[in-house]
């Protein structure tokens, strides 16, 4: 990482210049048994061809706003990546009527449909599966994403001062979100690559969207992000954090 790095989407950048193969993001859903892990270069990836859909099949313009209405998951993750190449403000749980496009989950597609602009629902199925039928009203994430290019360039420059994600009611602009996710990360025992947290925590409050992707993403360090931890014994994360080679833990 860089000290000229001022939005998300830079420290990702610099992440893909240092080090493309080294993971990243290593997801567990405790729920489904699923294990996915994404090195750098694939997660650039992913982040590349969701910031083309959102930009040119959606529409989506610096400054709309996306209501992100997904838990910790590595789909995620790469929403809020994508959302901060285009320059688009991520409200993470927000209210999808006051929104101008929302990303869903299977569990709130109800809630997803007051959006009067482009919906997107994603499945958050093992690999990254379609729903069996699209949802009405919605666009298959799974079935958008994979013919959109892997390299993306924003339409316009991304002012990192103007807002970029808000959560738990907390309005932060991009340049405010690498600034305290690098401040984070000493407190998380991130001390640089080569450096693995373990994450627990939720995506809807600050700590749990700093310790689960920006503190990480901001220290050259990465992420073993659990989702449904509750569900797992204690003896499997214990192991979990020993195969993974974890150093730190925020759960």
């Amino acid at each position: 990482m860089t000290a000229t790095d001022r939005t998300p989407a830079d420290l990702l950048r610099s992440a893909l210049a240092a080090d493309p193969a080294r993971p990243l993001v290593t997801f567990y859903d405790d729920a489904t048994g699923e294990r996915v892990e994404l090195s750098v270069a694939t997660f650039a990836n992913w982040v590349a061809k969701t910031a083309n859909l959102l930009q040119g099949d959606l529409g989506a313009e610096p400054g709309d706003r996306l209501a992100l209405l997904l838990p910790a998951h590595w789909q995620s993750a790469v929403w809020l990546l994508a959302a901060s190449s285009v320059g688009v403000l991520a409200d993470v749980g927000g209210d999808p009527a006051q929104a101008d496009l929302v990303v869903s989950g299977p569990d709130t597609l109800g809630a997803a449909r007051a959006c009067r602009g482009e919906r997107v629902a994603l499945a958050l199925r093992p690999l990254g599966g379609r729903f069996p039928e699209p949802p009405e009203g919605f666009a298959d994430y799974a079935l958008e994403v994979p013919g959109q290019g892997d390299r993306f360039a924003p339409f316009a420059p991304v002012d990192p001062e103007e807002p970029a994600l808000i959560v738990a009611g907390a309005q932060l602009a991009a340049s405010e979100v690498v600034d305290r996710a690098r401040a984070d990360a000493l407190g998380l025992g991130l001390t640089g690559p080569g450096a693995r947290l373990l994450s627990t925590r939720g995506y809807d409050t600050w700590e749990g969207l700093s310790a689960g992707l920006y503190a990480p993403l901001a220290s050259g360090a990465s992420v073993v992000l659990c989702r449904h931890a509750e569900q797992a014994a204690e003896d499997v994360l214990g192991e979990r954090i020993d195969t993974e080679r974890v150093s730190a833990t925020a759960r």
